[in-house]
């Protein structure tokens, strides 16, 4: 089994990255995962691949349970993450986001924990649904209807709006502008009358904070440059929105209005986890 489990490690980190979103945790997972495989009696055990697969993805999923219920940690305050995000390679961290996709990531951030693993192990590592069902102890029906909705979600519900792409390609346009740093470029996306209004955990702040103009808006998004290295363009509210994660989790989101001419007239950011809650965050098909 110790010999079947490092054959395995790649598979089964890809399985812990995709359902926890952060890559120290995966790791912590897999330790576990171990731990409790190498105690156990597997002398029955016909499937070990398998079997493993289901030892992690039962470590994960308690993982995300606990995850749950500190929903309110404060942003970017080192000294609450936990000890594996502290020792993870950010360099990594940032190629498998790239690898998975940002966005997608925060919208599975977004879901139940039965919803994310049913959906991650079937969608992504076509496990099937009767032995996701064992896991979450339901029906392969309940199951199914779990990954479904989680499906939807991912995928985004068609918005009938004929601005859509125009708006895509210019929240797309920011977000390239700002990670690449490019000023220059991001002031010829906002209309001169922007204004750019922050919530108070954002900096953080005492207050809100509010500014206006397109240099001055254009030099508070260049402020922002590393965050966007882990964001994505995804609907807000129905929305084209962006939204940044930390270590797989829902952090900031921005908020878009938009001039007759397609040029960016207000940005909301929102990094209350109070007002986050309260958000509609899903994938843009």
């Amino acid at each position: 089994m110790a010999q079947r489990f490092e054959r395995d490690r790649p598979r089964l980190r890809a399985v812990a990255y995709r359902i926890l979103g952060s890559l120290g945790e995966a790791d912590d997972a897999l330790q576990d995962a171990w731990l409790r495989a190498d105690r156990a009696d597997t002398s029955d055990v016909a499937n070990p691949s398998g079997w493993l697969t289901t030892v992690v993805a039962r470590v994960c999923l308690n993982m995300l349970r606990t995850r749950d219920t500190r929903r309110e940690e404060p942003l970017d305050d080192s000294a609450d993450r936990g000890p594996a995000d502290a020792f993870a390679d950010p360099a990594e961290e940032a190629q498998l986001a790239d690898d998975v996709g940002v966005a997608l990531l925060i919208v599975l951030d977004t879901l139940g924990p039965a919803e994310r693993l049913a959906f991650v192990l079937h969608d992504m590592f076509d496990v099937p649904f009767d032995d996701i069902a064992v896991m979450l102890d339901k029906t392969p029906s309940a199951t199914r209807q779990l990954a479904s909705r989680a499906r939807r979600r991912v995928r985004g519900v068609p918005v009938p709006d004929a601005d859509l792409p125009r708006r895509r390609r210019a929240v797309d346009a920011y977000l390239s502008a700002t990670r690449g740093g490019d000023f220059d470029a991001l002031v010829a996306l906002l209309h001169p009358d922007v204004v750019l209004r922050a919530d108070a955990a954002v900096v953080p702040t005492p207050e809100p904070v509010s500014i206006s103009g397109v240099e001055r808006v254009a030099r508070g998004a260049m402020a922002s440059m590393g965050r966007a290295r882990a964001a994505g363009v995804v609907l807000v509210d129905g929305r084209v929105g962006m939204a940044m994660a930390e270590n797989g989790r829902l952090r900031v989101v921005l908020r878009f209005t938009f001039a007759d001419d397609g040029r960016i007239t207000g940005i909301d950011v929102i990094a209350e986890p109070e007002r986050l809650s309260e958000l509609d965050i899903a994938g843009i098909g």
